[in-house]
């Protein structure tokens, strides 16, 4: 493998390895913190109305559950993955830099897409979980992606 198809592959496992540590986050939370941010609602109901719009029956709540996380877990993937235009030594920047965006895109862009404030906005402390975990992924994902650029 040449080093450019090498370098992304890096890229590519340590966006799964952010939103792995992401999604950890949210789904371990939410059985245990009252306040906890609720990604997989959002996911939810932005899969919901995209169904409705294009008139395609909505599946089980729990199967539109699994689906959301799927959701997540790729798009998610893909977008820690970006650490891998970083230059050298600028990783953890870089990964601080994709989470801050990412937790400030999920509290404040979620009422003007349609998608509603209270999973991510709920309280003061729902907020500042969901900003936090998110720059928690974008570590992983830059921990993850020095690791392997080391190797």
């Amino acid at each position: 493998m040449n080093d450019r198809n090498t370098t992304i592959m890096q890229a590519l496992a340590s966006g799964v390895i952010g939103a792995g540590v992401l999604t950890a986050l949210h789904e371990t939370a939410r059985h245990y913190i009252d306040d906890a941010p609720r990604a997989d609602v959002l996911g939810m109901r932005a899969i919901r109305n995209t169904l409705t719009k294009i008139d395609v029956a909505t599946p089980s709540d729990e199967e539109l559950h699994d689906w959301a996380l799927g959701g997540d877990l790729v798009s998610n993937a893909l977008y820690y993955s970006l650490v891998g235009l970083a230059k050298p030594r600028y990783e953890l920047l870089a990964g601080t830099a994709l989470g801050l965006a990412a937790g400030i895109g999920a509290v404040g862009l979620t009422g003007p897409l349609g998608l509603g404030t209270a999973p991510t906005q709920r309280t003061a402390s729902t907020a500042a979980m969901t900003i936090s975990w998110y720059v928690i992924g974008g570590l992983a994902a830059a921990g993850a992606y020095a690791l392997l650029k080391r190797r």
